[in-house]
């Protein structure tokens, strides 16, 4: 029974480190060090890491502007509120795609077309506010996460093509 344990264990490890891209690392051959060629699915593994780490930073930053947009809302800056609620969205969609495309889920092309808009509507919805560092912090950091989000798609699109 225990053996059995350990087995599952082990290849429950080894299907984790595959589906998070890990499988490209360095051999050493003779005394030198040969990089070895990523598997075929890791060739887009890049564009998959940039997204995740995109959509991770904005939905932090998201989360951080929605707390600043509550304390302006309560000091009667109504104007805050659809900020505030934008910026909530927002994170949401970054905290889910970014657990999608981690782990290069089938339907990362769907979270990563949402998130790409709700970024975009984000990005713009606090760059009204211009003189607020932390609302064009998040707006450019919207930006950034639209850009990745867009870029993962033509690479999903890419995998898509082979199926």
């Amino acid at each position: 029974m225990r053996n059995r344990i350990l087995a599952i264990t082990v290849m429950v490890a080894a299907v984790t480190a595959v589906g998070l891209g890990v499988g490209h690392f360095n051999a050493r051959a003779g005394g030198q060090e040969k990089k070895v060629r990523p598997a075929a699915h890791d060739l887009h593994g890049g564009a998959f890491e940039q997204c995740a780490k995109a959509c991770n930073d904005c939905q932090r930053i998201c989360d951080a502007c929605t707390t600043h947009c509550a304390a302006l809302v309560a000091q009667g800056q109504k104007e805050h509120l659809r900020t505030l609620q934008t910026c909530q969205d927002c994170a949401d969609f970054c905290a889910a795609a970014a657990q999608i495309v981690a782990r290069r889920g089938p339907f990362a092309d769907l979270i990563c077309s949402a998130c790409a808009e709700a970024c975009a509507r984000c990005g713009k919805e606090c760059e009204r506010f211009s003189a607020d560092q932390l609302m064009q912090a998040c707006a450019e950091e919207c930006r950034r996460c639209e850009k990745a989000c867009r870029e993962m798609l033509k690479h999903v699109g890419h995998q898509a093509e082979k199926k």
